[in-house]
């Protein structure tokens, strides 16, 4: 699990960092961008799981819980119900992806 979580928030500030160049900032947001999405893919890759799919289901939920933290720490703005609850319901979802029993 922690391999997701970093791999989190590597994508996410990569993406923010093409996001904040799309909206006015600097082209030199891309250099940090690039690497940041390079080194998720990477990470991603080393997960675990025998079958990527697997992997990348369960990677989402990590993703969405990192990304209600990255709106609250980084962007300022204070998860509601709805983002707390939706962020609790994706790392459950992930947990029985990765943990659940197997036939």
């Amino acid at each position: 699990m922690p391999l997701y979580v970093l791999a989190a928030l590597l994508e996410i500030a990569g993406c923010f960092a093409v996001w904040s160049w799309w909206r006015g900032a600097s082209v030199l947001w891309l250099i940090p961008g690039a690497m940041g999405l390079a080194g998720f893919a990477y990470l991603l890759a080393l997960a675990p799981p025998s079958h990527a799919g697997r992997s990348y289901a369960a990677y989402g939920g990590v993703y969405i819980a990192a990304s209600v933290l990255w709106l609250w720490l980084v962007e300022g703005s204070r998860p509601d119900w709805a983002d707390l609850g939706g962020a609790a319901l994706a790392l459950v979802g992930a947990a029985l992806i990765l943990w659940g029993p197997r036939s």
